[in-house]
C-alpha cells in the first residue's frame, strides 16, 4: 500500500485541470510491511491454489512462488526428490550443451532458435490469466475448483483425457518424478494434479463409503496402492487443518486395513495358503509394509503354542552323570527347531512379496519365545550346580546357536547377511550371561592353574625327593626338544572340543596311536614314579624293577611329555614341564570357549577378547612367577650351598647342583617355546592380540615372563660357574700328585705315563660336560657368554694351580701334554678370543722343557712377550719359570742372560 499526503494550496488560485492537481501532490512510497525473508517462510504454509493467486500479485511474488527450492522441499519431504539424481541430469544436460557448442563451432551452423516446447501448467500464472482472458467461452469447471485449484490442471501438454479416466497414470504417479533442477515446479504438479483431488475428497468425506478413491478403484489392490500414494502425499500438505486431514486419512486406512487383514485371517484359519493370504499379504504389503500381516501371522502360528513339545532343559543335566553335563538333548532341541523353521521358510515365501523380512522376524520370535525359554534356565540351574559345567553349557549352548541361525534356509532378499542375523540372534540370547560368564571363566582357569601347581607342591613337601642326577647326557637335547615342541604345535593348533558336532556326526574323530621308537621307549622305560606329579624315593634298581605306568598314554603329546619326565627326573623338585602341559591344555581349552563370543562384535565381542587376553595373562603369572621362579630359586640355593669338600664321591664327571640348574634351564626353555607357540597359535594367529601392539597385555605379560626366564638364567648361570670352577679347583688341589710333573726314581723309566694326566682329563670332562648341557637350551649369545665366562675362569684356575706345581724337565712332557689338551678343548667352543690365552698357556709350558744347559735361550723366550700374545709379561712368565724344579741351578744364567749381567766394560 502507498500513503498520500497533499500539500497546502493557495486559496486564491483558480481552479485548474485535474492533471494540474495531480502534479502538484506530492507522493511519498513506502516500503513493503514485511521482509521478504518473513514472506518466503509465510508462502510455505499457504495451500497451493493460494499460492497461485499470490502469484499473480507481482513479478516479484512470482520469483518467490516459481523458487525452485521450494518445490524441491515439498518432493523431499515426500522423499521422491534424490540430489544424486539431479545432480547426475544437470552434468549430463551439460555435458550435452557443450559437446553442441563444440559442434557448432566445428560446422559453423547457428543453434536454432525457439525449438524449445512450451508447457503450459496451473504453476504458470501470469500465462493461464492471459489464456482465460483470451478464451471467449470459459472452459468447465467443478464447482469446487474456486477453492482447491484444479480448474487449469493439465498433467502435459499431451493429455487429452481427465486424470480420473487413467487409473493407471494416477498410482504410478509417484513413481514416474523426475529429479531435474529448475523443473521441480513442475514434477510436483503433476503429483498435485493427480492426488489432491482424492485427498481433499476423502478429508470431507464422512463415512467411509464416501470417498472417490474406493469408487474409482475397485479391487482391492489398486485401492490399497492408492492410499499409500496418498499417505504419502499427505505429508507435504503444511497448511492450516493438515491435523485433521491426515487424520482422517489414517482412520481411512486404518479401517481399510483392517478390512483387509479380516479377510487374511480367514484365510489364515482356513490354510488358504497360495489364495487369501498371499493375495491379501500383497495388498497389505502395498498399503503400509505388510507389517500387520507379519504381526498376524507370527502371533497364531502354532508353534508357539505349544513350547513343551521342542524339549526340557533339564534333560541335560539329568541324562549326564553326577557333576556332569550332556548337550545331546540341546542339540536335538536345535535341530528340531531347525527343521521346523525351515519349513516355515518355504511357505513365507509363497505368502509375502518380502519372505526375508518375515522370516527374520518370525526368527527373532522363535528367539524370544523358545530359545530364551530354553537356554535360560539351563544356564541358571549349571551356574548354581557347578560353575565347569556352567562354562561348558555356555559355550555349547552358543556354538549350537551359532549352528542354527547358519544353517537356517533364509529366503533371499534380506538386506544382512546370515552372519549378521546369526550375530544379533546370539547377542540377544546371551547378552545377560555375558558378564557373569567371562567373569567365571577367568576365574575358573586362575583357580585350577593355583590348585595344580599348588597340588604340585604339597606333593613334594610331604616326602623328600633324593637328589640323584638323571640328567639328559645320553641323548640329542635340541633334537628332543624339537620333536616334542613339534607334537605340542600340532596338539596347541587343534580346535577345541566344546560340544559334540551339532546338525551332523557327533563322534568326535579318534586320534592315531603313536608308533615311534621315542613313544615305545616311554611305554616300556618310563616306571610309575618317573613323573613329577608323583615324586618318589627309590634306587636306580627300583627304577629299572618298576612296573609299567598304571595309565598308558593317549596321544603323541602325552607321550613325549611322559618321556622329557622321564629324562628329567632329577629336577622333579624344582618345576615339572607336565604340569605346564597340563596349565597349557587348560588354558587352550578355557581360552577357546571365551574366544567364540568374539564374533559377537561390538562391545560384547571386545569384552571377549580382553578376557581371552586375560587368561593368557593369568596362565603366565601362575606358571612364571609361582612355579618357574620358584623352581630356579630351588636350583640357586643348592649351587649356593655346594661346597666340594663336603661332597665324598667325586668320580662323577659332572656337579650334581649345576647339573640339576642347567637341566632346569632346558626345561626353563622348552616352556618358554610352549608359552610362545601357545601365543602365536592361540592370540597372534586368530587376531586376538595385536603382535604390533607395545602395549597390549598380552605381549607383555610374554615379554615379561621371557625377561624373568633370562634373569633367572642368568643368576644361576654365574653362581654355577663359581661351583664349577670350585670343583675344578678342588679337583687340581685333591687329583694332582707332585710325580705328574715331577717324576722321581721308577717314575722316570715308566714310558706308558706320558700323556695327559687323570687330572687334566678329569678336569676337561667336567667342564666339557656342562658346557655341552647347555647346546640347544637357550639363545646363542647366553651360551657364548657362559662359555667364554668358564673358558677365562678356567685359564685363571690352570694358572694358579701351575704356580703352586714343582716341574722338572722329564715333567714338562705331561704338563705340555695336559696343555695341550685344555687348548684342543677350547677350540670346540670356537671362541677365538679364549684361543689366545690357552695358546700362551701352551706356550709357556714348553720353557719347563728346555734343558739347565740351555739358560740363555730359555730367558731369551721369558723375555720375549710376542711369544706369548700379550698374555703374559716377561715378569709373569719369569714367575712361572721360577717352578721348575732345577730353578736354583739355572737362576744365575738366566738372571745374567735376561738382565745383562754378563757384560763387561771394554
Amino acid at each position: 500500500m502507498a500513503t498520500y499526503r497533499q500539500t497546502p494550496q493557495p486559496a486564491a488560485l483558480p481552479k485548474t485541470s485535474i492533471l494540474s492537481a495531480l502534479r502538484a501532490t506530492s507522493m511519498l512510497d513506502s516500503k513493503t510491511a514485511l521482509p521478504a525473508e518473513v514472506i518466503f517462510s509465510i508462502l510455505d504454509y499457504l495451500p497451493v491454489p493460494d499460492l497461485m493467486r499470490f502469484a499473480r500479485t507481482s513479478s516479484r511474488m512470482r520469483e518467490m512462488v516459481y523458487d525452485d527450492t521450494r518445490w524441491v522441499a515439498r518432493l523431499k519431504s515426500m522423499g521422491v526428490w534424490s540430489d544424486l539424481e539431479a545432480k547426475r541430469r544437470f552434468e549430463d544436460t551439460m555435458k550435452r550443451k557443450r559437446d553442441t557448442a563444440a559442434r557448432t563451432a566445428t560446422n559453423g551452423t547457428p543453434v536454432p532458435v525457439g525449438s524449445k516446447e512450451e508447457s503450459t501448467t496451473i504453476f504458470d500464472a501470469a500465462l493461464e490469466e492471459e489464456r482465460r482472458m483470451a478464451e471467449a467461452v470459459p472452459s468447465p469447471r467443478r464447482p469446487e475448483s474456486t477453492t482447491d485449484g484444479f480448474e487449469t490442471l493439465s498433467l502435459g501438454p499431451a493429455s487429452s483425457k481427465s486424470p480420473l479416466e487413467d487409473p493407471t497414470a494416477l498410482l504410478n504417479v509417484m513413481k514416474n518424478v523426475r529429479s531435474v533442477r529448475g523443473h521441480a515446479r513442475q514434477e510436483f504438479a503433476k503429483v498435485y494434479g493427480a492426488l489432491a483431488p482424492f485427498y481433499s475428497d476423502l478429508a470431507q468425506a464422512k463415512t467411509h463409503t464416501e470417498p472417490i478413491v474406493f469408487q474409482v478403484f475397485r479391487d482391492p489392490e489398486r485401492q490399497a496402492q492408492m492410499l499409500s500414494n496418498l499417505q504419502v502425499f499427505s505429508k507435504c500438505d503444511w497448511t492450516d487443518g493438515w491435523s485433521q486431514r491426515t487424520a482422517k486419512l489414517s482412520s481411512m486406512v486404518a479401517i481399510f486395513e483392517g478390512a483387509v487383514l479380516r479377510e487374511f485371517e480367514q484365510g489364515y484359519e482356513f490354510w488358504d495358503v497360495d489364495g487369501r493370504m498371499r493375495r491379501y499379504a500383497h495388498v497389505l504389503h502395498s498399503l503400509n509394509g505388510g507389517s500387520s500381516a507379519t504381526e498376524l501371522f507370527i502371533q497364531k502360528h502354532p508353534m508357539f503354542n505349544n513350547r513343551e513339545a521342542h524339549g526340557n532343559p533339564l534333560d541335560c543335566i539329568d541324562q549326564a552323570p553326577r557333576g556332569e553335563i550332556t548337550l545331546e538333548p540341546s542339540r536335538a532341541f536345535f535341530e528340531l527347531l531347525l527343521r521346523k523353521a525351515n519349513e516355515q521358510s518355504a511357505t513365507i515365501s509363497r505368502i509375502f512379496p518380502q519372505p526375508a523380512a518375515v522370516f527374520w522376524s518370525f526368527i527373532e520370535k522363535v528367539r524370544e519365545d523358545i530359545i530364551m525359554e530354553y537356554v535360560t534356565p539351563l544356564l541358571d540351574i549349571t551356574h548354581e550346580r557347578n560353575t565347569a559345567i556352567y562354562l561348558k553349557a555356555m559355550s555349547g549352548l552358543f556354538e549350537q546357536c551359532m549352528q542354527f541361525v547358519h544353517s537356517l534356509e533364509s529366503p533371499k532378499g534380506s538386506n544382512f547377511s546370515t552372519e549378521e542375523h546369526a550375530k544379533v540372534i546370539c547377542l540377544k540370547v546371551f547378552e545377560p550371561h555375558m558378564d557373569l560368564y567371562l567373569q567365571e571363566e577367568l576365574e575358573n582357569f586362575t583357580t585350577h592353574a593355583e590348585r595344580e601347581v599348588s597340588n604340585w607342591e604339597q606333593k613334594l613337601s610331604e616326602q623328600e625327593a633324593t637328589v640323584e642326577s638323571f640328567y639328559m647326557g645320553n641323548f640329542n637335547r635340541q633334537a628332543d626338544k624339537n620333536d616334542f615342541l613339534t607334537s605340542f604345535k600340532k596338539v596347541v593348533m587343534m580346535p577345541v572340543s566344546i560340544l559334540p558336532t551339532a546338525f551332523g556326526s557327533s563322534k568326535p574323530t579318534p586320534m592315531p596311536a603313536t608308533t615311534t621308537p621315542a613313544f615305545r621307549h616311554s611305554i616300556a622305560g618310563t616306571p610309575a614314579s618317573s613323573r613329577p606329579q608323583t615324586p618318589g624315593l627309590g634306587t636306580n634298581l627300583e627304577r629299572s624293577s618298576s612296573p609299567l605306568p598304571p595309565e598308558v598314554p593317549t596321544d603323541e603329546l602325552k607321550a613325549k611329555a611322559t618321556l622329557m619326565a622321564n629324562r628329567l627326573e632329577g629336577i622333579k623338585g624344582l618345576f615339572s614341564i607336565e604340569v605346564a602341559l597340563g596349565l597349557v591344555q587348560a588354558a587352550k581349552e578355557s581360552l577357546g570357549r571365551a574366544a567364540q563370543f568374539i564374533r559377537l562384535g561390538g562391545q560384547m565381542g571386545e569384552e571377549a577378547r580382553e578376557q581371552c587376553e586375560a587368561i593368557f595373562v593369568a596362565l603366565v603369572r601362575v606358571l612364571g612367577q609361582t612355579h618357574v621362579k620358584n623352581g630356579f630359586g630351588k636350583a640357586v640355593d643348592h649351587l649356593s650351598r655346594y661346597n666340594p669338600r663336603e661332597i665324598n664321591d667325586h668320580s662323577q664327571a659332572t656337579v650334581a647342583p649345576l647339573v640339576i640348574f642347567i637341566e632346569l634351564v632346558n626345561v626353563g626353555d622348552i616352556i618358554s617355546q610352549m608359552i610362545e607357540v601357545f601365543y602365536e597359535q592361540q592370540l597372534a594367529a586368530p587376531k586376538i592380540a595385536d603382535k604390533n601392539d607395545f602395549m597390549d597385555p598380552a605381549g607383555l605379560a610374554k615379554k615379561k615372563f621371557e625377561q624373568m626366564l633370562d634373569e633367572n638364567v642368568a643368576a644361576g648361570l654365574n653362581k654355577g660357574i663359581d661351583v664349577l670352577m670350585d670343583e675344578v679347583e678342588y679337583l687340581c688341589a685333591t687329583t694332582q700328585l707332585p710325580a705328574d710333573y715331577n717324576p722321581q726314581g721308577n717314575e722316570l723309566s715308566n714310558g706308558s705315563d706320558i700323556g695327559p694326566t687323570v687330572t687334566a682329563k678329569r678336569i676337561t670332562d667336567l667342564v666339557s660336560s656342562h658346557t655341552r648341557m647347555l647346546t640347544g637350551s637357550t639363545d646363542k649369545s647366553m651360551l657364548d657368554v657362559f662359555n667364554g665366562e668358564v673358558g677365562l675362569r678356567l685359564f685363571t684356575a690352570l694358572c694358579k694351580h701351575l704356580k703352586r706345581q714343582r716341574i722338572s724337565t722329564e715333567g714338562a712332557v705331561n704338563l705340555i701334554a695336559d696343555m695341550t689338551l685344555y687348548f684342543e678343548y677350547i677350540r670346540t667352543l670356537k671362541n677365538q678370543d679364549l684361543l689366545v690365552y690357552f695358546k700362551a698357556l701352551r706356550e709357556l709350558s714348553q720353557i719347563y722343557l728346555i734343558d739347565a744347559r740351555h739358560a740363555k735361550e730359555m730367558a731369551t723366550i721369558i723375555a720375549d712377550g710376542d711369544r706369548f700374545g700379550g698374555v703374559f709379561r716377561a715378569e709373569e712368565v719369569y714367575e712361572y719359570a721360577e717352578r721348575r724344579a732345577d730353578w736354583y741351578q739355572v737362576k744365575r744364567d738366566v738372571e745374567r742372560a735376561m738382565y745383562g749381567l754378563e757384560c763387561q766394560i771394554m
